[in-house]
C-alpha cells in the first residue's frame, strides 16, 4: 500500500516562502509521475506542479516562477517550493502519484491513483 505524508504548510504573510514536502512509502519503486494539487475553499481542486521519472516538470500558469517542484529519488519525498505567496494561494495542498492507468496529463486528478492527506496553507496580506 502507498502512502504519502506531507508536510511543510503553515500560515505566511503575502511575499513571504513555504517548502512542502511529500514522503512516500510503502512501494519499492517511485511513481512515473508525482504531483502537487490544491483545493481552497468552495473550489475544485486543481493541479500545481507536477514531475516526471526522467525530470520534466509541468506547472499551473498561476504558480509559474515562483514555485518549484523537486524531488530526491534516494529519499522517496517531493518538494513544493514556494516563494512569493499570494493571498489566493491559501489552500489544502496534496501530493499524489501515478503509478498506472490513462495519461490524462501531467496536472489533471485522474492521471493520479494515491493521494496524500493534505497540508494547509494559508497566506495573509
Amino acid at each position: 500500500q502507498v502512502q504519502l505524508v506531507e508536510s511543510g504548510g503553515g500560515s505566511v504573510q503575502a511575499g513571504g516562502s513555504l517548502r512542502l514536502s511529500c514522503a512516500a512509502s510503502g512501494y519499492g519503486y517511485r511513481g512515473n509521475s508525482m504531483g502537487w494539487f490544491r483545493q481552497a475553499p468552495a473550489k475544485e481542486r486543481e493541479g500545481v506542479a507536477a514531475i516526471t521519472s526522467d525530470g520534466t516538470t509541468t506547472y499551473a500558469d498561476s504558480v509559474k516562477g515562483r514555485f518549484t517542484i523537486s524531488q530526491d529519488n534516494a529519499q522517496n519525498t517531493l518538494y513544493l517550493q514556494m516563494n512569493s505567496l499570494k493571498p489566493e494561494d491559501t489552500a489544502m495542498y496534496y501530493c499524489a502519484a501515478r503509478f498506472r492507468g490513462n495519461w490524462y496529463g501531467p496536472l489533471a486528478l485522474r492521471t493520479y491513483n494515491y493521494w496524500g492527506q493534505g497540508t494547509q496553507v494559508t497566506v495573509s496580506s
